[in-house]
């Protein structure tokens, strides 16, 4: 009997290698980017975005649509979601997937939410940015952070601390692209993608 919950079903995945090794040496067995082949037993799989040729070819590949998650795979063969393709920040070479930094700040006491987009960095490209959200009655220093966050390897570290309100969309989803474009006018990863 198995001790995992849900399966994919309707449609057969896979993993795409174009950023396998990166997230192999984050510590992923047999990781990639997320991709989804329509199956005759599911009809309401989406083939194109609506009115947008590019972006469409963008996405579909052979018949498997890539889905932008970064994800990883188990030696069971369970396929996790590690980050979003657009949220890696490239810092000196590193890739680094803002939801592992999140999650170890989210659980210092005082902190509500946190969100952890890339900064234009000018020698290392980017550098990881920690967006901080106190719960009520509750503080703290940006040298307490730091401290806190001295248990991750030093190039996972927030190279800055910024304490506000962490902006989330009707579904409770973080609005990463508002804070990149608030603080850094855009991702840097999205521009390269782009050219």
């Amino acid at each position: 009997e198995c001790d995992k919950c849900g399966d994919t079903g309707y449609v057969d995945t896979k993993m795409c290698s174009c950023m396998r090794r990166a997230l192999v040496e984050a510590g992923y067995r047999s990781s990639g980017i997320m991709a989804l082949m329509k199956t005759q037993s599911f009809d309401n799989f989406s083939v194109s975005y609506y009115n947008d040729p590019e972006a469409s070819a963008e996405v579909l590949r052979d018949g498997w649509l890539l889905t932008g998650d970064m994800a990883m795979e188990d030696p069971d063969g369970f396929i996790y979601l590690v980050d979003r393709k657009k949220d890696v920040i490239i810092t000196g070479g590193e890739n680094l997937y803002p939801v592992q930094i999140e999650n170890h700040i989210r659980a210092h006491a005082a902190v509500k939410d946190v969100a952890v987009i890339g900064l234009p960095h000018e020698r290392l490209g980017e550098i990881a940015a920690a967006i901080i959200e106190f719960k009520e009655g509750c503080s703290a220093t940006e040298q307490e952070i730091e401290d806190f966050c001295a248990t991750l390897p030093r190039y996972k570290r927030p190279r800055k601390i910024i304490f506000a309100t962490i902006p989330r969309n009707p579904t409770g989803k973080i609005e990463k692209p508002k804070l990149r474009e608030q603080y850094c006018g855009g991702s840097l990863v999205e521009k390269q993608i782009q050219h």
